[in-house]
């Protein structure tokens, strides 16, 4: 159960005057590993079995240890409350909205990056201040599309489109020729449609996407990411390729509902692509397929991080904190049974990107941010109120695309490049 929940815009404002924090560093990670801590978990689903197995794994390995963890549902909206405490456990993963110049305030450091560069994926550029890791990625993703290969099959559709107008058609063309839904939005949640930011990257099959974001006055110009990406949504509600009432999509039900051919598409990280299969009728129905456009002749596709392990910076027992990330990034085998990218950069690619491979997708990781930039496009994202890892604003879209709201998608894109300058104007 991935799940972004609410990145608050007003986050980081929330915490900057919070003053929580930062202020109770207990010596770092040094020390004996023993005693009591307690992990919070997004993963409500799997917490009171496969989590459970971790918990006695480790508790073996390291007598005298025992791990206690709590399962949050809402994890972005209630974890960003409690960290205006110092009460938000030992170990957590990283909320999405808090940016870079924050992590110090909430986290300890794990190393530097040159120290985990060669064993780690994911540690040049993410959650990363002034050379210091704050974080180590649960499991790696790539981006593209889950869908029900049966379901397009019978649409007559056996290879991956290579434009947003083609994609459209094979759309058109699963709605026509069978009963699906060509494409679920999982617009209720919020957090599914956060998931498109993730091809930030991807279009453009550049590494420095995310550095040119933040120096760019008008990302949703045609021809650039933003415009492509949100363009593509707003046309696939707009010729009726969705579901019929967003406002009544459920997360839990759509696992299920593109594993029996009930839905033929998501867009989601290929983290979702073990849970899709696992609530599938065949699981070899389940497969990924790379965002629609190509560079050069190819597909590409982002290789990222998805949520970070990190230590509370208030924690008493910084010691066993850590060694319970080391032990569940190196050992746990999390990654590969979920169907990730391994962190641990001598772990081979999962056998659920065999579809990207297969079309000789070309994986990339984006470039780390020069310094004193880190963080900086988020940062211009959220000063807008345009909180461009939450779901809100392509929620507007959404509204717009189906009828709801009276916008064009022009005047959407207007008005977001508007915000958009304005904000990057505000941060120096």
């Amino acid at each position: 159960m991935r799940k972004y929940g609410i990145a608050g815009t007003a986050l980081a404002l929330l915490l900057a005057v919070a003053g929580c924090g930062g202020g109770d560093d207990e010596g770092g990670t040094d020390g004996a590993i023993s005693g009591e801590i307690t992990v919070l978990t997004q993963r409500t689903d799997i917490v009171n079995t496969v989590f459970q197995e971790y918990k006695k794994k480790f508790e073996a390995k390291y007598p005298g240890t025992t791990v206690k963890f709590e399962a949050i549902t809402d994890y972005e909206g209630e974890v960003r409350i409690r960290m205006n405490t110092k009460e938000y456990g030992d170990v957590l993963l990283i909320p999405n909205s808090v940016t870079d110049d924050l992590l110090p305030n909430f986290f300890e450091p794990l190393g530097t990056v040159d120290e985990l560069k060669d064993k780690y994926r994911f540690v040049r550029n993410e959650k990363v201040l002034d050379g210091k890791v704050y974080g180590l990625s649960i499991t790696g993703n790539a981006q593209g599309f889950v869908y029900n290969k049966k379901v397009w099959q019978q649409a007559g559709i056996t290879a991956p489109p290579k434009t947003p107008t083609e994609f459209l058609a094979a759309l058109t063309a699963i709605r026509d020729k069978t009963d699906a839904i060509p494409l679920y939005t999982n617009y209720k949640d919020a957090w599914p449609l956060s998931q498109w930011e993730s091809f930030r990257g991807v279009v453009s099959g550049d590494p420095d996407a995310a550095i040119k974001l933040a120096k760019d006055d008008a990302p949703w110009a045609p021809g650039k990411e933003h415009h492509i990406i949100d363009s593509l949504i707003f046309d696939i509600v707009q010729q009726g390729l969705t579901e019929p009432d967003p406002t009544t999509t459920n997360w839990e039900q759509s696992k299920g509902m593109i594993g029996t051919g009930k839905v033929a598409t998501m867009m989601l990280g290929s983290w979702a692509v073990v849970q899709m299969q696992d609530a599938a009728t065949n699981k070899a129905d389940i497969g990924y397929l790379p965002f629609p456009l190509q560079v050069n002749g190819k597909f590409h596709t982002v290789m990222g991080g998805d949520y970070k392990n990190a230590i509370n910076v208030n924690s008493k027992n910084k010691a066993t904190a850590r060694a319970w990330i080391d032990w569940f990034t190196d050992e746990s085998n999390y990654s590969v049974d979920q169907g990730g990218i391994s962190t641990v950069i001598s772990q081979a690619m999962p056998a659920t990107l065999a579809d990207l491979t297969a079309v000789n997708t070309e994986f990339i990781e984006l470039s780390p941010a020069p310094k004193g930039e880190e963080g900086l496009a988020d940062k211009i994202g959220n000063e807008a109120e345009i909180a461009l890892n939450d779901g809100k604003y392509r929620q507007r879209i959404v509204d717009a695309a189906r009828g709801a709201k009276k916008e064009t998608k022009d005047e959407i894109f207007a008005d977001l490049n508007k915000k958009w300058s304005d904000a990057k104007s505000r941060i120096k």
